[in-house]
């Protein structure tokens, strides 16, 4: 303990492309969709998060709102530094300080992550004052959360459904033994739907609306025991070019999504034959975990147990599992030392 240590505030950030969450003092104190909005004659960023949300679909020329992360990883550099900035400013108990104070920072990644993107995320947190700044992989940060003892001798797998990326992983040891990270998650099933409509219903929908009917009637198979009302969508005519309406119901959604759910499917198979017998004997008896926003898809844990044979868990809150590990992490650097990136 030197002493500017008190000086320092810890932060976990799970920096994710749709949704960016920070815990601070052990609570989430940012929750916020990771979009930005810039003015494109000044180059300013003029709204965050959910500000810049509403503005998604309806910006005129000289707004354009962006989606700093793509796949998980950063894309535009510039515009996730100001979210970032902007996010750890709305901080309440940073707030009241007079100057931004160092910051020791958890940040959780993608496992298929390559080095130079990696070396983006840590240079982007250490421009908004991060003075210590650790990395751990998302599929392990989804561990910690659901409340897995990553350190036994004992094989858990964890499938986490973001919004850009899809991490499976079998986990021992506080290592990853094998893992496969696909680009098949939220925002590819929001294009299914988008698709969908166009080429079913000539209604083309913007990504918000398609993004609420995946929320409010999505679902990954056809036989749902209690199955969501039917949803009217509204949108433009492809044909007539005049704004109207269609219901559907989640079996035209289960129809829509089915391709992506079925690689999702491949994908935890494929990880399963790479895992060693040892741990596949565990996983036999713990079964599957799932986190992530996409594992809140109607049918989707049935839809793997019938493909794997196994249980399949859903996490509590699976929004805020990987934020939660990553905040764990922060609270007991010492115990997961072995886990972080440095």
């Amino acid at each position: 303990m030197g002493f500017f240590d008190f000086l320092i505030e810890e932060i976990a950030i799970d920096l994710g492309t749709a949704n960016t969450l920070i815990i601070h003092n052990d609570k989430v104190v940012v929750d916020s969709p990771s979009i930005v909005a810039r003015d494109r004659t000044s180059g300013k960023i003029t709204a965050v998060g959910k500000e810049a949300a509403m503005m998604q679909g309806k910006t005129h020329e000289n707004i354009k709102t962006i989606r700093p992360l793509k796949d998980g990883v950063i894309a535009d550099f510039d515009a996730s530094e100001k979210m970032l900035t902007m996010f750890i400013k709305e901080i309440p108990a940073l707030k009241k300080k007079m100057f931004t104070p160092a910051l020791r920072m958890v940040i959780c990644i993608p496992s298929g992550i390559t080095e130079v993107e990696m070396r983006a995320v840590k240079e982007s947190a250490e421009r908004v004052n991060g003075k210590e700044v650790y990395l751990i992989h998302e599929p392990m940060a989804a561990a910690i959360g659901i409340g897995v003892d990553i350190m036994q001798p004992k094989g858990n797998m964890i499938v986490d459904i973001g919004g850009g990326t899809t991490e499976i992983a079998v986990i021992a040891l506080g290592g990853i033994v094998c893992d496969k990270s696909i680009k098949v998650a939220g925002d590819v099933f929001t294009n299914d739907i988008v698709y969908y409509m166009r080429t079913q219903h000539n209604l083309y929908v913007g990504e918000r609306t398609a993004e609420k009917i995946k929320i409010q009637i999505g679902a990954a198979t056809e036989d749902l025991e209690v199955p969501p009302e039917e949803m009217s969508v509204q949108g433009r005519d492809l044909l007539t070019g005049k704004p109207k309406q269609v219901n559907i119901s989640y079996r035209e959604v289960a129809k829509a999504l089915d391709k992506s759910i079925l690689r999702i499917e491949d994908a935890v198979m494929e990880t399963l034959s790479q895992t060693p017998p040892e741990l596949a004997a565990d996983i036999y008896n713990t079964g599957i975990y799932l986190a992530g926003g996409g594992s809140m898809l109607r049918g989707l844990d049935k839809r793997l147990s019938q493909k794997t044979d196994l249980p399949v868990y859903i996490a509590e809150d699976p929004l805020r599992a990987v934020v939660r590990g990553t905040g764990i992490t922060l609270k007991t650097l010492n115990r997961y030392k072995g886990v972080l990136i440095k």
